[in-house]
């Protein structure tokens, strides 16, 4: 699967989060619900949303246990305290390096297939934070993505 290098700033993200694991029977189940959640209401009302694009966050590799991770479906904000004051889950994307890969077409199954894929390219991770930007021309069922990887 083609990617292209690139540097980005930091960036935080708010919205909802849940630790989960590859394994775990229910982990579609999760990160469907955190979804659901983030689109109840709660995307459009952030006031300080950087731009109209979702993100879906995974970092925090290998806490509490070996094999899991933290989820979050989110948006970009400018700043986490009002984020934190509405109740919801924020976190960092840290400044660096990243592989990004540019996916088209359904929301589930396109990222489903695209990081099947990248988990079999030859990359030098660095676990930090990977992230998926669904870009504004998302309609909920199709998307151009932007998944970035984490990397050395």
């Amino acid at each position: 699967m083609n990617y292209e290098i690139v540097e980005l700033k930091e960036k935080i993200v708010a919205g909802f989060s849940a630790i989960t694991s590859n394994e775990s029977p229910d982990m579609g189940e999760k990160i469907g619900g955190l979804w659901q959640k983030l689109y109840s209401g709660t995307a459009q009302s952030m006031s300080d949303k950087v731009n109209a694009k979702a993100v879906g966050l995974y970092c925090d590799y290998g806490i509490p246990t070996k094999k899991s991770y933290t989820v979050l479906a989110g948006c970009e904000v400018s700043a986490k305290d009002s984020a934190e004051k509405a109740g919801l889950a924020v976190k960092i994307i840290p400044a660096g390096r990243y592989a990004k890969f540019v996916v088209k077409g359904d929301v589930r199954l396109a990222v489903a297939k695209a990081w099947g894929e990248i988990w079999n390219t030859p990359l030098e991770r660095t676990f930090t934070g990977d992230f998926e930007e669904y870009q504004e021309d998302s309609d909920g069922k199709t998307a151009t993505i932007f998944i970035y990887v984490a990397i050395k």
